[in-house]
C-alpha cells in the first residue's frame, strides 16, 4: 500500500502561503525601484534602521513552523534527517529570499539581508528541533497516537480542522458564519460595470431583499450549520465511536473560545461576550444534540451531513447583512503591528467552508476509501 501523504506537507504550503502573505502585504504600490544604485536582486543595509524587538523575534520565529514542518513531511517521506534539514532549509530560505527581493517593488517594505538571515536561521531551528524529537522517539509517538485518532489519508481534512478557529478570529456576519463571499463578490461586480452599459444591473446594497437581516430563526441555523461543519468534518476523518465525543466537546469549547478572543480583541475586553445573542445557546445546544447520534455513524455519512450543513450555512451566512462593525473592526486592527495576520485570518474564513465543501464532495464521492479501523 503507498504511503499517505503527510499532513505536514498541506501545514507546510499553507504556512508559506502565511509568510507570502505576511511579507508582501498590502499588495499595492507595487514599482520599479528608481533610487541609485537600486539592484532588484541585491538585498538592502544588513539591519535596516528602526528595528524593534518585535520584527527581530517575529522574523526569526515566523520561518521556525516552516523550516520544522518541511524537515518533518520529508522525514515521514523516508528521508534521511540530513537530507531533511539541508533541504528544508534551503525551500525556506529561498523563500524569504525571494520575499525581501519583491519587496524592492513595495515602497512601504524595507528589503534587509538582517531579515532573511533571521528567516533563514529561524528555519533551521526548527528543522533541527523535529529531528531532535525524532532522535528521541517523539515523531513515532505522535504517529502512534494519530493513528489511533483519525483515519489514514486524511490529512488535508485535519488540515482543514486547524485552519477552522484561525478563521474564527476575524468578526463573521453571525457567530461561526465563514464564507460570506457573495455580497463582496456582488459589489465588486458592481463597481467593475460602473459607467457600462451594464451599469446598474445588479442589485445596490440596499435594494429589498439585499443583505437584510435574518429573522432569528434563520440567525439560529446559521449558527447550527456553522458549528456542525467543522464538527462532522471532524468525524469525516476518525473512526466511529466514543472517541468523537471528546472532538464534539473540543470543538464547542474551541469555537466559543476562538470567538470571544476575536470579539475582545476587535471591540475591547469589556465587549468579549458581546458576540453571545439570544439564539446562540439554543444553537449550541441544538448543534450538540444534531451531532450526538453521528458519533457511530459511518466516516462517509458524516461527510455527507457535513456537506449538507456547510452548504447550508454558505446559503444562510451570505444571505446575512454584514457586521455592522465591520468598518471599525477594520480600521482598529489598521492600527496594530497584526493587520497582516489579521487580513489573513480574513482570507482564511472566507475561503474555509469553500475549501471543506470541496473537500467534503470529493469524500462522499471517493470510492476508495481506507477502511474505517
Amino acid at each position: 500500500m503507498a504511503r499517505p501523504r503527510s499532513l505536514a506537507w498541506s501545514l507546510a504550503a499553507a504556512w508559506a502561503c502565511l509568510m507570502v502573505y505576511a511579507s508582501l502585504h498590502p499588495f499595492e504600490g507595487w514599482r520599479l525601484p528608481t533610487e541609485p544604485g537600486a539592484r532588484l536582486f541585491v538585498l538592502g543595509p544588513p539591519q535596516p534602521p528602526y528595528v524593534s524587538r518585535f520584527d527581530r523575534v517575529a522574523n526569526l520565529l515566523g520561518y521556525l513552523p516552516l523550516g520544522a514542518l518541511l524537515a518533518l513531511a520529508l522525514i515521514r517521506d523516508g528521508r534521511s534527517r540530513l537530507l531533511a534539514v539541508g533541504a528544508a532549509l534551503a525551500a525556506s530560505s529561498s523563500l524569504s529570499y525571494a520575499m525581501e527581493t519583491l519587496q524592492h517593488l513595495l515602497p512601504r517594505r524595507v528589503p534587509s539581508i538582517y531579515d532573511w538571515q533571521l528567516n533563514s536561521a529561524g528555519a533551521a531551528l526548527g528543522a533541527l528541533v523535529v529531528v531532535l524529537a525524532d532522535v528521541i522517539g517523539g515523531l513515532a509517538r505522535w504517529q502512534r497516537w494519530r493513528e489511533r485518532w483519525f483515519l489514514r489519508g486524511r490529512g488535508f481534512g485535519l488540515a482543514l480542522l486547524l485552519l477552522w478557529p484561525f478563521g474564527l478570529l476575524f468578526p463573521p456576519p453571525l457567530p461561526f458564519g465563514l464564507g460570506q463571499v457573495v455580497v463582496r463578490l456582488r459589489e465588486a461586480a458592481a463597481q467593475a460595470l460602473a459607467g457600462t452599459p451594464w451599469d446598474g444591473w445588479l442589485p445596490p446594497p440596499g435594494a429589498a431583499g439585499v443583505g437584510t437581516p435574518l429573522a432569528p430563526a434563520g440567525e439560529l441555523l446559521g449558527i447550527v450549520a456553522g458549528l456542525l461543519g467543522p464538527i462532522l468534518l471532524s468525524y469525516a476523518i476518525t473512526p466511529p465511536g466514543a472517541r468523537r465525543l471528546v472532538l464534539l466537546a473540543g470543538a464547542i469549547v474551541l469555537g466559543v473560545s476562538v470567538t470571544t478572543l476575536s470579539t475582545a480583541l476587535n471591540f475591547g475586553p469589556d465587549h468579549a461576550l458581546a458576540w453571545l445573542t439570544r439564539p446562540v445557546a439554543p444553537a449550541l445546544a441544538l448543534a450538540a444534540a444534531i451531532a450526538l447520534p453521528f458519533a457511530w455513524a459511518p466516516a462517509r455519512a458524516a461527510a455527507a451531513v457535513a456537506l449538507l450543513a456547510v452548504g447550508a450555512g454558505l446559503a444562510l451566512v451570505n444571505a446575512a447583512p454584514s457586521d455592522a462593525y465591520y468598518a471599525e473592526s477594520l480600521q482598529s486592527w489598521e492600527q496594530g503591528r497584526f493587520i497582516r495576520f489579521h487580513g489573513l485570518a480574513q482570507w482564511v474564513g472566507w475561503a474555509w467552508p469553500w475549501a471543506a465543501l470541496a473537500y467534503l464532495l470529493g469524500r462522499v464521492a471517493s470510492r476508495r476509501d481506507p477502511p474505517e479501523t
